[in-house]
């Protein structure tokens, strides 16, 4: 069987196995997918798909976008900015309401800088929610409270309250 055109995609996989200290098999089992087909990918002989590539990043706790790079179905500009947003949705330290607000302000300045703006980063940031889900599964999102009440590093706030609004001592 002829090597197919995946980049290095296999011998990165085969790298990273090997750090993280596991065999095929065990990166098969816990990737959920059969040992001959993960060698056929480390191999270069298969092609696997988004979702191929989800699982085995999962159980290499790794980034699957930098696997989706290698394998040629993302462009790493685009896994630059799907690793941002999911950063900003990940992070526990503010509420959904920051993280929102976050989010339109990278949009605008990537706009201002000449870059495309995903179409569906409106009110829901469906695409940033996706990215962050794709990026790490294992990652706890601590949002805050849906009334935007919450804590922040400045400190608690009541509902309502405005990020303008002074720290409470």
């Amino acid at each position: 069987m002829a090597s197919l055109n995946v980049g290095n995609l296999g011998e990165y996989l085969r790298e990273q196995r090997r750090t993280a200290q596991l065999s095929l098999r065990q990166l098969a089992d816990a990737a959920g997918v059969s040992n001959p087909y993960l060698s056929q990918i480390e191999r270069g002989l298969r092609k696997p798909s988004a979702e191929v590539l989800q699982q085995v990043a999962k159980a290499l706790r790794i980034s699957a976008e930098t696997l989706y790079v290698r394998a040629g179905i993302l462009d790493e500009r685009e896994r630059e900015e799907l690793e941002t947003r999911a950063v900003i949705l990940a992070d526990p330290s503010i509420n959904e309401r920051q993280k929102n607000v976050l989010l339109q302000i990278y949009d605008s300045f990537r706009r201002e800088n000449g870059f495309d703006v995903a179409p569906d980063t409106g009110a829901g940031f469906h695409g940033a929610a996706e990215a962050k889900s794709r990026i790490d599964a294992g990652t706890e999102n601590g949002a805050g409270d849906a009334d935007g009440a919450g804590t922040d590093a400045r400190g608690p706030r009541t509902a309502g309250g405005s990020d303008a609004d002074p720290p409470v001592n």
